[in-house]
C-alpha cells in the first residue's frame, strides 16, 4: 500500500514539474514576443536620424520620451571614426550656417572635429559653353549679420561621429545597431495593451520595438515609407556623381583660395571643386555613366589631368579626352597650351588624388507623396532625394529634423499624442512645399544647363550676367545660399 502511494506521489510530482515547465516556457515565449514600447523609434542612423534624436534628448520638453534608434551598421565604428590630418573621406557635404546653427543649438557642433571643417566665403559659378559667370562674393555691407560664410564643407562621417558622441553624452537613447529590419507590421492586442494601431519593428534576432511614432530616416529605399504605403515619385537622371579627394598645388590652397568654391556647368553635368582644410578639396562631378566609368578606370595621373581639363578646356576638348582609354595627361598638356585662361577665375591645379577616394553613385530625383501617415514621419532621403548641383541634400534633411522636432515638442507640451496625424501635420505643411520648390529649381537648372546648343544657351548666359551685374539681386541669392533656402546656381 505504501509503495503504491509513493508511486502515485512520484507521478503527481513529475506531472506538476512538467506542467510548471510548460507554463514557464509559455510565459517566457510570451514575454520575449512582446515588443518593447517606445515613444519614438527612428530607423536610420545617418545625419538626419541622429540629429532628430539629439534634438529630442537635448530639449527639456521632450527629454523624457522613450527613444530608440535602429541602424544596420556598426555605430561604434562610426563614433570612433578617425583619419590622419592629411586624409579625407570622399563623402562630404556643404552645411549652411543655418544647419550649423541648429547643430550648435542641440549641442552637437562642438563634438565635430573642427579642424576638419572648412568654411568658404565665395563661389565662382560659370557656364562651360559660353563662359557667362556669376561671382558670389560679398560686397561691402552686403554680407548677412551672422558673418560672411556661405557654407562649411564637412565630411559626413565627421558629422555622424559628432552626433553619436553628443547622444552618448545626453544618454537616454536605446541603440540597436548591427540590426537588420526584418519587417514592420502593426502590433496586437494583449491583456495589458492594445498595439493594433502601432507600428512594430521586427529586428533580426527576434527583438521587437513598438513605436508611438515611427520615424523613417532610412534612405531613398525606405522600408518605413513602404510600410506606410507612401509612394515616392520622380526619375533617374541617367547621370552619375563622381567624387574624389584631391590635393591642390601650392600653399595658396591653405589660405585664400580654399575659401572659394568653384562650379562649372558642362553639357554633361556640373563639376564642382569644394574646399577642405589644408591643400585639399573635394570633387563632385555629375556626368554620364560612361564618362563616370572611364574616370574611375584612369590612372591617377590621367584622372588628375581630366579633372583639371574640366575647369579649363572647352566642352569639345573634354569630350574628346573622355573617349581616350589613356594618355589624358599628355593630351591635356598639349591642349592647355592653346587655351587662353584667366587664372584668377579658376581653381588652382590639382596635383594629386587620394588613393581609394574615386567613386561614383547614380543621381535621381524622388519626392514622397506625403511626409506623414498615422504614427509615421519621414525625414531626409526617405522623403526626398535631390540633384547635388546645389549641395542642399543634407541641409534639406536638417531642415526636416528641425521642423519635426518642433512639432513633437509642441505636441508634448500641449498633452497631445505625438504619433497622430494632427500632431504631425505642422511638420508636413512646413517642409513639403519648401522641399518641393527646391527640388523643382534644381531639376530645371540641371535640364537648362544640359543643353549644349540652341536659343536657350545665350538666354541662360544673359540671366547669369544680369544677376552678376545687379548687386541687390546677387546679395539676395547669396543670403538664400547662406541660409536654409534655395541656392540658385
Amino acid at each position: 500500500m505504501n509503495t503504491a502511494i509513493r508511486r502515485r506521489s512520484a507521478y503527481v510530482c513529475r506531472s506538476c514539474t512538467q506542467s510548471l515547465q510548460r507554463q514557464l516556457r509559455r510565459t517566457y515565449a510570451s514575454a520575449t514576443a512582446q515588443p518593447d514600447i517606445y515613444d519614438v523609434v527612428c530607423v536610420g542612423g545617418g545625419p538626419a536620424g541622429l540629429s532628430l534624436l539629439t534634438a529630442l534628448r537635448a530639449n527639456p520638453v521632450t527629454a523624457h520620451l522613450r527613444i530608440a534608434l535602429v541602424e544596420a551598421q556598426d555605430l561604434a565604428k562610426t563614433k570612433s571614426w578617425k583619419l590622419p590630418p592629411n586624409k579625407f573621406s570622399n563623402r562630404c557635404s556643404s552645411l549652411t550656417p543655418s544647419s550649423a546653427s541648429f547643430l550648435d543649438q542641440i549641442g552637437a557642433w562642438s563634438h565635430l572635429e573642427r579642424d576638419r571643417v572648412q568654411a568658404y566665403q565665395e563661389m565662382q559659378v560659370w557656364d562651360g559653353v559660353t563662359g557667362a559667370r556669376i561671382e558670389f562674393d560679398w560686397a561691402p555691407g552686403a554680407a548677412p549679420a551672422a558673418g560672411t560664410t556661405i557654407a562649411y564643407m564637412n565630411e559626413n562621417l565627421n558629422l555622424t561621429s559628432g552626433l553619436l558622441k553628443r547622444i552618448e553624452e545626453l544618454g537616454g537613447v536605446s541603440v540597436f545597431d548591427n540590426a537588420k529590419v526584418e519587417k514592420i507590421a502593426y502590433g496586437e492586442e494583449t491583456e495589458d495593451v492594445d498595439l493594433r494601431e502601432w507600428p512594430v519593428v521586427h529586428l533580426s534576432g527576434g527583438k521587437q520595438l513598438s513605436a508611438r511614432l515611427l520615424v523613417g530616416a532610412d534612405g531613398a529605399n525606405s522600408p518605413v515609407r513602404s510600410f506606410a504605403g507612401i509612394e515616392a515619385r520622380g526619375w533617374d537622371y541617367n547621370r552619375h556623381g563622381v567624387v574624389a579627394t584631391l590635393e591642390m598645388e601650392g600653399e595658396g590652397w591653405g589660405g585664400e583660395h580654399l575659401k572659394t568654391a568653384y562650379q562649372r556647368f558642362l553639357p554633361t553635368g556640373p563639376v564642382a571643386m569644394l574646399p577642405l582644410p589644408g591643400n585639399h578639396c573635394t570633387l563632385v562631378w555629375s556626368t554620364t555613366p560612361t564618362n563616370a566609368s572611364r574616370l574611375k578606370s584612369l590612372s591617377a595621373k590621367d584622372f588628375i589631368a581630366t579633372v583639371n581639363a574640366a575647369f579649363r578646356l572647352s566642352p569639345t576638348d573634354l569630350e574628346y579626352m573622355h573617349t581616350q582609354e589613356s594618355g589624358q595627361a599628355e593630351e591635356y598638356s598639349w591642349r592647355l597650351e592653346h587655351t587662353p585662361l584667366d587664372y584668377r577665375t579658376i581653381p588652382q591645379t590639382a596635383v594629386g588624388v587620394q588613393e581609394g577616394t574615386v567613386a561614383s553613385f547614380p543621381l535621381k530625383l524622388r519626392h514622397a507623396d506625403t511626409y506623414i501617415a498615422e504614427r509615421v514621419a519621414l525625414v531626409g532621403d526617405a522623403a526626398h532625394t535631390i540633384h547635388p548641383l546645389a549641395g542642399q541634400g543634407l541641409n534639406q534633411g536638417q531642415g526636416d529634423v528641425q521642423s519635426l522636432a518642433k512639432a513633437i515638442e509642441y505636441a508634448v507640451g500641449h498633452g497631445q499624442d505625438i504619433g497622430v496625424t494632427m500632431a504631425l501635420e505642422p511638420y508636413a505643411s512646413e517642409r513639403y512645399a519648401a522641399n518641393h520648390l527646391l527640388l523643382g529649381v534644381c531639376d530645371k537648372l540641371h535640364k537648362l544647363y544640359s543643353v549644349g546648343s540652341g536659343p536657350l544657351v545665350p538666354l541662360r548666359s544673359v540671366g547669369l550676367n544680369a544677376v552678376n551685374a545687379l548687386g541687390p539681386l546677387k546679395s539676395f541669392f547669396m543670403n538664400q545660399a547662406a541660409g536654409n533656402g534655395i541656392k540658385v546656381f
